[in-house]
């Protein structure tokens, strides 16, 4: 391919340069930033299902559980206070995504990595040590800080750094390991639990010290990213690492642009002014939408409060914790076709059947929960019952993790032109962390209130997303970020806020040919 660019399907350009050793290095060590989300997602669900836990710190939430035994399953583990924990580190994310949004954009991408790291590493420490409320909530607010900046920075670094035809699959490798920690840290709630003297806690919120170690450590050893460097006005460091991830010396084009876009960049004096411009409302839109949609699947209620759930519907301390490391194998593995599948088959065709998938799955699971308990709660569900039960929960979550997953996290990292490029990032997280927050905080009570309708309530939003997904999103594969503004102003509704040959966004020409995104 040496010797220039060529013009793909959307209009825009593909680069020379293959995957490289190097390249894969670097986006495997950067996806690690997905281990200390995803250790957290699973850990602070098993360890709020651990009767030694709860007596320790929640002692009116045990009492409350152990007299609802025979009674209403709906509402046994109702407690703000016990949603305070698991959810004020999503408050803490998304008070840091605009910090770390400056760091990212003034200090670089990986810089950015590693004080998420740090702050996680000291989170860990100090709730692995908890002797009280306070130490727990002051741990979760410091590992909330360092999940805020690894969200912001580790998309972003994974898209920067990948070939364009390789994107999807790179960047998914932060939710491939955000899965793995899912089940690295079920495996260890499942390990922990039966430890004599009941500190088994303790050492599942002190490993999330493991994750932050390698992050950090990471960090220190990546390069930063082209982008960031030439936008830091580092241009031969950039030229340079460029060679390295493409693995050929014909980068001129590919650079030139980058440089061109810098450029342009630096014309933008306040990114939070300028994406509320009409020619970036595609951006902002997706930005906004996605990442809300993404949390109103409904499944970060179900890989928090997993054990809590099968706990609720019947299944005993061991059992509930075994079904949570199922489903937790099911996600890992369903990620793994997500990798192999993304820039094959495109971004929209794995939303549409996951969404339509995890419809279905809702639907039945709130079904099976509705024949068994009703409204009252009261009930025992029989073991083929709660197998076919576990059966679509594990259904739901590979539609997720093959679809709302990792594109929830990749698609707004590649939609934005350099100059948003962090603020549209920042967006992203603060609506990623802030739905999360909210729907965490407000789960045990709304399964309270709402009962078994909970289910139909998020297949609900699953409906209202894959129709937007179907009628809103173009399809992005194979862009190259600094191209991607042609495939909006090709699209049949976005066309007409962008338009490269008129200023909409995009400083080289293109074709006006409107597609419908598909």
């Amino acid at each position: 391919m040496a010797g220039g660019v060529v013009v793909n399907a959307a209009g825009g350009k593909t680069y020379p340069g293959h995957m490289t050793a190097f390249v894969f290095f670097t986006c495997l060590v950067a996806s690690s930033g997905g281990l200390i989300f995803g250790y957290d997602i699973g850990i602070s669900g098993g360890v709020t299902s651990m009767d030694s836990f709860l007596q320790q710190f929640f002692p009116s939430v045990y009492a409350q559980a152990e007299a609802s035994k025979d009674t209403n399953q709906y509402c046994k583990f109702n407690s703000q206070l016990l949603t305070l924990f698991t959810s004020s580190l999503y408050l803490a994310a998304l008070a840091t995504s605009f910090v770390a949004a400056s760091v990212t954009r003034v200090f670089g991408r990986k810089w950015s990595m590693f004080c998420g790291g740090v702050t996680f590493l000291a989170g860990s420490a100090l709730n692995g040590a908890a002797a009280n409320v306070l130490m727990l909530i002051a741990g979760r607010i410091l590992l909330g800080v360092g999940v805020g900046f690894a969200n912001q920075s580790v998309p972003l670094y994974l898209s920067e750094m990948a070939p364009a035809r390789l994107r999807g699959m790179l960047n998914i490798g932060f939710q491939l390991m955000t899965t793995v920690g899912i089940l690295a840290a079920n495996l260890i709630n499942y390990a922990t639990v039966g430890i004599e003297g009941g500190w088994g806690w303790r050492v599942g919120l002190g490993l999330a010290g493991v994750p932050a170690l390698v992050i950090t450590a990471g960090a220190l050893a990546l390069p930063d990213t082209p982008n960031s460097l030439i936008a830091r006005g580092f241009n031969e460091d950039a030229k340079a690492v460029l060679v390295r991830i493409r693995g050929t010396e014909d980068v001129h084009e590919e650079y030139d642009d980058m440089v061109a876009a810098s450029e342009e960049a630096r014309g933008i004096e306040h990114p939070w002014r300028n994406i509320l411009e009409p020619k970036y409302r595609p951006q902002l839109t997706v930005a906004v939408l996605i990442p809300m949609f993404q949390q109103l699947t409904g499944i970060n209620v179900i890989m928090f409060y997993a054990p809590v759930l099968f706990l609720t519907i019947g299944f005993g301390d061991d059992a509930s914790l075994m079904s949570a490391v199922i489903t937790g194998l099911v996600n890992m593995f369903a990620t793994v076709v997500s990798i192999v599948s993304v820039d094959r088959l495109g971004r929209r065709a794995l939303f549409l059947q996951g969404g339509t998938q995890m419809f279905i799955s809702q639907i039945v699971v709130g079904t099976l929960i509705a024949l068994q308990f009703g409204t009252a709660g009261v009930g025992e569900m029989s073991k083929s019952n709660a197998m076919l039960l576990v059966l679509f929960i594990c259904l739901y979550v590979a539609g997720f993790a093959w679809s709302w997953g990792p594109l929830g996290w990749l698609v707004p990292s590649e939609v934005f032109s350099l100059e948003i490029r962090s603020a549209g990032q920042s967006i992203a997280v603060c609506v990623n962390m802030t739905l999360t927050f909210v729907i965490g905080q407000a789960f045990l009570s709304m399964l309270c209130t709402l009962k078994f309708g909970l289910f139909y309530f998020f297949a609900g939003w699953m409906f209202v997303m894959t129709a937007f997904i179907a009628l809103f999103l173009p399809e992005t594969k194979g862009v190259a970020i600094e191209e991607m503004n042609l495939v909006w102003s090709q699209h049949w509704f976005w066309g007409k806020y962008v338009n490269v040959d008129g200023g909409g966004g995009s400083r080289r020409g293109g074709s006006n040919r409107r597609s419908n995104g598909v």
